[in-house]
């Protein structure tokens, strides 16, 4: 619900006749000059303008009473993280409690951001109060000497009367957070800032009202020195270097809010009666027939149920060629029709479509954190200590070995160390990589769990695949039925199907279609077991059934000797052959091949290149399994192992050493996701397998692997650059300000340049990040 209804309709009058509210449900009084509206021969009344105008896009939808059964969960109000400290949420912008750094919506919005409005404003107000300061301090160099024409203590006058509503007012967010800091005892970059800032503005305040209080040597014929321009000019920058990595980090965030826009605003929805119009895409529930018209995006994840099109899937796969979709096929929201007309009846609405759950990873990804991020936390958290030890020392070394008036030079070092040493730089370093890397991932059909898969997914050597879905099609076809006893090839076909009806093995389907083509006899089965990595058994019309590899026969004392050398001819041309057994004797073969996908090879020669040795993991029988392997140049086969051998296999290379992905897209595949470094769930597969791991391919084949991969070494070298350039920055930048040149060049750092250094480093690291945005995929 939009608004918040406490209780039915408060003053309405007793005996007043009532209507119920279609859209919200509320009681409101039937008033002649009230907010009504007619449907189908009735008239509606509402309680505000907002639900009428919802009637009034959609009045078959309320009007049928349809919505009112069925409890909408209200839109989550939008929460705000720090993206540099995820576990920080709250229900309203601000600033991080830690950090100090702006909140920022936990789904990207069109939204426009009220801190960036905000900081917009007070740095124009602070940039026009900074420029007559610098006239009124410097514009003697300009042959402007406005400071000689009113005299200096007027001047110094003037100068505050400027300075003190940028720094008691603009400034007002940077003195929250410094505060803020030194309470959470969590000192970060607005202590220094707003120790820098405070430590120019009193020391000016003294030397305008108070100049008595200094020595002689001080002073500029009537007055002392103040430093009002730059506090002022410090705030107006430190400003600017906020509103760029504010607007920077916004577009961080494109890549997810492209992604919420591929979704239509509407849907056009067919009614019994055969009338179709627009629908808001909010009013769409399960069930609902709609039509899609070529060009359209499909509006929801649905079942094709009438026409024939090939459908555009790469916005959501990262595949360029179109799909095929017919009656009976899936087909996924925010993908394009491209030329028939489809009927489809929705499935998943709302938060459930994969569009939505797309959205969702992504957003968690942002807000997880890399262990690489670790070092730079670490850092930063003896980093403030001891940048305001630094100031300290240099105000002392200033004040005991500097040139006259030493005080001046004290300040103005001490200033300089506080704001140039922000570890703004520091702490976006990571996370900002982070951010655009999923955002660049999930364009190209790459999901990205979270940092830490991300990270590790870079230093991965050895790739583990399964066979079925993976590396093939995964949509096997039956190609032989061998007899080998009394059992007729026909009966043999019936049996197996009938068994395969109750089993979720991949190559069931592919039996039970085959013996429907060729015509076989349709045969129901009871006490159907299925047994993990063997087979499948039960009883049919009174005999018992079993189907499965050479360990189920064993397990039932047959002899498969001689059936061994037919099963091996099959196997040796990349088929899969199953024994039939019939009340206790070997009866007969099936075999069924699953064609190997088109990108593989290429995908595998890719990941070769890329130094990651692959191997093969799979219940198939060896023979099988290594005409695939040879036809792709996989490095080592695993044949035959039970789903909890996978698992073994990881742990074992595991010790010996090596970082191991998992790619997987079965049930049985779940365990070994999880053991593995990275556990890759090909999306065409079990949404548990997806649950196990960090990343997750759209396309369903390698090479969204060799994506991953290019992805988790762009950003991790994007991320170790970004550390580069905030420790080089800080590890130069501060003895600078500290005045470490001065007695060599005679250069000392002024506060204002370092507050624009400052600025830029912050900069510097967000464009460096923006640039994965443009990573080759």
């Amino acid at each position: 619900m939009d608004h918040d209804h406490h209780h039915a309709a408060p003053g309405i009058p007793a005996g007043a006749e009532t209507a119920k509210d279609p859209v919200c449900g509320m009681t409101v009084a039937v008033k002649p000059d009230g907010r009504h509206a007619a449907f189908g021969g009735e008239t509606f009344h509402f309680c505000s303008e907002k639900c009428q105008t919802k009637f009034k896009a959609d009045p078959w939808h309320y009007a049928s009473g349809r919505a009112a059964g069925v409890q909408k969960a209200a839109p989550a109000d939008v929460q705000y993280t720090c993206p540099m400290h995820p576990e920080i949420i709250r229900d309203a912008p601000g600033a991080c409690p830690l950090c100090g750094m702006a909140l920022e919506p936990m789904v990207p919005s069109d939204e426009p951001s009220e801190e960036l409005t905000d900081f917009t404003r007070r740095m124009w107000i602070s940039a026009a109060a900074a420029v007559p300061l610098i006239v009124l301090t410097m514009g003697g160099l300009v042959g402007l000497p406005v400071r000689d024409w009113i005299g200096h203590q007027m001047a110094s006058y003037l100068e505050f009367v400027l300075a003190t509503p940028i720094v008691l007012w603009a400034a007002w967010p940077f003195f929250k957070r410094g505060w803020d800091s030194v309470v959470n005892r969590s000192p970060n970059m607005w202590t220094l800032i707003s120790l820098g800032v405070s430590a120019a503005y009193l020391y000016s305040i003294f030397a305008t009202f108070l100049p008595g209080l200094f020595p002689e040597q001080y002073r500029m014929g009537a007055g002392v020195g103040t430093y009002f321009e730059a506090s002022v000019v410090i705030v107006a920058l430190v400003f600017v270097g906020q509103v760029l990595e504010l607007r920077a980090r916004e577009r961080t965030g494109d890549a997810i809010r492209a992604l919420l826009d591929l979704a239509p605003k509407t849907a056009r929805r067919i009614l019994p009666d055969g009338t179709e119009y627009d629908a808001p895409l909010e009013n769409i529930m399960e069930g609902d027939r709609l039509r899609v018209l070529p060009g359209d995006a499909v509006p929801v994840d649905g079942e094709v149920i009438k026409g024939r099109s090939s459908l555009d899937e790469s916005m959501l796969t990262g595949e360029s060629m179109p799909v095929e979709k017919g009656p009976g096929d899936a087909v996924t929201g925010a993908t394009i029709n491209m030329n028939g007309s489809l009927v489809i009846e929705a499935g998943k609405v709302g938060a459930e479509t994969v569009l939505a759950q797309i959205v969702e990873m992504v957003s968690n990804a942002r807000r997880s954190r890399a262990p690489i991020q670790g070092l730079a936390d670490r850092v930063s958290a003896i980093f403030v200590p001891t940048v305001v030890g630094t100031a300290i020392f240099a105000f002392v070394v200033w004040m005991i070995f500097g040139p006259e008036p030493a005080l001046v030079f004290a300040i103005a070092s001490a200033v300089s160390v506080l704001i140039i040493a922000c570890p703004c730089a520091l702490g976006l370093a990571t996370p900002i990589s982070i951010t655009t890397a999923a955002g660049r991932g999930a364009q190209a059909g790459v999901l990205i769990k979270d940092a830490e898969a991300l990270e590790r997914m870079a230093s991965v050597d050895t790739l583990i695949v399964d066979k079925t879905g993976t590396l093939t099609m995964g949509k096997p076809k039956l190609t032989d039925t061998v007899a080998l006893g009394d059992v007729a090839e026909a009966d043999l076909l019936s049996l197996a199907a009938a068994l395969e009806r109750g089993s979720e093995h991949p190559l069931a389907e592919a039996i039970v279609e085959g013996a429907e083509s060729a015509g076989a006899a349709r045969q129901e089965a009871t006490e159907f077991e299925a047994v993990t990595g063997k087979g499948v058994h039960g009883q049919i019309g009174g005999r018992a059934v079993a189907l499965g590899n050479t360990a189920m026969m064993q397990e039932m004392d047959l002899d498969t000797t001689q059936a061994e050398a037919r099963a091996d001819a099959l196997r040796a041309d990349g088929k899969t052959a199953m024994f039939i057994a019939v009340d206790g004797a070997l009866a007969g073969i099936v075999a069924v091949a699953d064609p190997i996908k088109d990108s593989t090879a290429q995908a595998i020669k890719e990941l070769h290149a890329q130094g990651l040795r692959v191997i093969m993991a799979t219940g198939d029988n060896e023979r099988t399994a290594q005409a695939v392997a040879g036809k792709l140049g996989i490095d080592e086969v695993r044949a035959g192992i039970l789903p909890a051998a996978k698992k073994d296999l990881i742990d074992q290379l595991r010790r010996d050493g090596h970082k191991i992905a998992m790619a997987g897209d079965g049930v049985n595949d779940a365990p070994a996701l999880a053991a593995a470094d990275v556990g890759i769930a090909m999306g065409t597969g079990a949404d548990v397998a997806m649950e196990s791991a960090g990343i997750t391919l759209l396309g369903g084949d390698l090479m969204g692997i060799v994506r991953a991969r290019k992805l988790a070494r762009a950003t991790l070298r994007n991320i170790k650059q970004n550390l580069f350039f905030a420790f080089a920055y800080n590890s130069l930048g501060v003895p600078i300000a500290a005045g470490l040149l001065y007695p060599i060049t005679g250069l000392l750092l002024s506060p204002m340049i370092a507050a624009a250094a400052m600025s830029l480093s912050s900069v510097s690291v967000i464009s460096n990040a923006l640039r994965l945005r443009r990573v080759d995929l």
